[in-house]
C-alpha cells in the first residue's frame, strides 16, 4: 500500500516553483490558481526572497500549489490518484493538499480555503509576537515537562524524537536558554504560534466559512492529524481541518495508523523530504521517495507501479461506517432494520491509547454489521453497512 503525504508550513523554499513551470500547462495553471488564491504565485515560488514567503498568508496558499502542480502532473486524470494511492495525509496546510488529491475538494476549493486560513492565521499571528521551535531529541516526557514549565504548547508532535513548541517569542527565549536536557532547539521560518489557542480567532473564521465550502467524500482514505483517524466522510474533514488550527498536528499518531495500515511505501509531494525523514525514522522498512522537482516523477510513477493499491471501484448505493483507528471494537445497541441517524452511536473502539467513539456520519437504515462485538480491527475497516435515507422527493437525505 502507498502513502500520499504533503508537506505543512516551514518546508517551502525559495524558488521551488521554479522546475515545475517548464510542464506543459503549468504557468497557465498556476495563473488560474493565483486568481483564485489572490496571490501571484509564479512570482512568490520563483523569485520571492525566504523572508517574504516566510509570511503565513503567502506560505500556505504556495505550498498547496506547488504540491498540487506536482500532483497534477503525476496523476493527469484525477481518477488515476484513486485507483493507485491507498491514502493520503497532509502536515497542518498539507491536508488541503492531501483533500484534494483525494478528490474530496476541488483544487479551486482547496486554494479559497487556504488562503483564507492563511490571512486569518496571519491576523491572528498579529496580535501577539509568536513563533515556533523544533526540539530534536531528549526524553519525551522530560520535553513535554519543559514546554509546560515555560508556558509552551506542543504544537507538533511528529514522531521519531521530533516535537515542536509554539507560545510567545519571549517564552521561547526562556526555553532556549535552559533546553531540555539531550535535546537539540531549531527555530523555525514561520510567523506565529500554529495549532496553539493563539489561533483561535482563525478558527472562527474558518468555521463560518467552512459550513458552506463545497466537499464530498474522499475516494481514498484520509488520515487526520487530531488524532490520525482514518477518515471516509468529506464533511468530517473539513471540521477536523478547521478545529486543527488552534489544536496540535499529531503527526506521529498519522505515522502509528500508517504502521497500522500496513503502508508499504510513501510519496511527498514538493517541497518534499521533511516527511519522508519522520517516516524512515519511525517506520524503517517502508519504501519512501520525495518528489521535489519534475526529475523525480519518473521513479515516483515506478514507485506508484510497485505499491499500487488498484482499489477502485464504483461508488455502491450504500454507506460504510469504519474504523477509524485500529483496536478492539464494541459494538453498541445497533438492530439490523433499524433507522441510524445521522451522528448515531455505532459502538466504540479500544485502542493503546484510548477508547473512541463510532459513529454515524450518514443517516440510514442498518442493512448490515459486518463484525462482531469484540473484534479486533484495523483502520478503515468496515463496521456496518448503511443504506442511505430518502427524503420524500426522491432524493438522498
Amino acid at each position: 500500500m502507498l502513502v500520499l503525504v504533503a508537506p505543512g508550513q516551514g518546508a517551502q523554499t525559495p524558488g521551488m516553483l521554479t522546475p515545475w513551470l517548464d510542464l506543459p500547462g503549468a504557468l497557465e495553471q498556476l495563473g488560474w490558481w493565483s486568481a483564485v488564491s489572490g496571490l501571484d504565485l509564479v512570482h512568490y515560488g520563483t523569485r520571492a526572497a525566504a523572508e517574504r514567503i516566510r509570511d503565513t498568508a503567502v506560505a500556505q496558499p504556495l505550498l498547496v500549489a506547488t504540491g498540487l502542480a506536482a500532483a497534477g502532473a503525476l496523476f493527469p486524470h484525477e481518477s488515476d490518484a484513486h485507483s493507485t494511492l491507498g491514502a493520503a495525509a497532509g502536515h497542518s496546510v498539507g491536508e488541503l493538499t492531501a483533500a484534494a488529491v483525494a478528490g474530496a475538494l476541488s483544487p479551486e476549493t482547496a486554494l479559497v480555503l487556504v488562503r483564507e486560513r492563511g490571512r486569518a492565521m496571519a491576523v491572528a499571528s498579529a496580535q501577539a509576537p509568536t513563533g515556533m521551535t523544533a526540539v530534536l531529541g531528549g526524553d519525551p516526557d522530560d520535553v513535554l515537562a519543559h514546554l509546560d514549565k515555560h508556558g509552551l504548547s506542543p504544537a507538533n508532535v511528529n514522531g521519531a524524537g521530533q516535537v515542536v513548541a509554539a507560545g510567545t517569542l519571549s517564552d521561547l527565549a526562556a526555553f532556549a536558554a535552559e533546553p531540555p536536557p539531550g535535546a537539540r532547539l531549531r527555530p523555525l521560518p514561520v510567523a506565529g504560534a500554529f495549532h496553539t489557542p493563539h489561533m483561535a480567532s482563525a478558527v472562527d473564521h474558518l468555521r463560518a466559512l467552512a459550513v458552506a465550502a463545497p466537499v464530498t467524500d474522499p475516494h481514498v482514505r484520509l488520515l487526520s492529524n487530531a488524532d490520525g483517524a482514518v477518515v471516509h466522510h468529506g464533511r468530517e474533514m473539513l471540521d477536523r481541518f478547521v478545529a486543527q488550527v488552534s489544536s496540535p498536528v499529531r503527526w506521529d499518531l498519522c505515522l502509528r495508523t500508517m504502521g497500522d495500515l500496513g503502508v508499504t511505501a510513501v510519496l511527498e509531494l514538493p517541497p518534499a523530504g521533511t516527511l519522508c525523514g519522520l517516516v524512515r525514522r519511525a517506520l524503517p522498512s517502508v519504501e519512501t521517495l520525495a518528489v521535489k522537482t519534475p526529475a523525480d516523477l519518473d521513479a515516483a510513477r515506478q514507485l506508484l507501479s510497485r505499491h499500487s493499491a488498484q482499489s477502485a471501484t464504483p461508488a455502491p448505493p450504500w454507506r460504510l461506517v469504519v474504523a477509524p483507528l485500529a483496536g478492539i471494537f464494541r459494538l453498541g445497541e445497533v438492530l439490523l432494520g433499524a433507522v441510524l441517524p445521522q451522528g448515531g452511536a455505532v459502538g466504540t473502539i479500544r485502542s493503546r491509547r484510548d477508547e473512541q467513539p463510532v459513529t454515524a456520519p450518514y443517516g440510514g437504515t442498518v442493512v448490515e454489521v459486518l463484525v462482531e462485538d469484540g473484534d479486533p480491527v484495523a483502520p478503515g475497516q468496515p463496521l456496518v453497512r448503511l443504506h442511505p435515507e430518502v427524503a420524500p422527493e426522491g432524493a438522498l437525505a
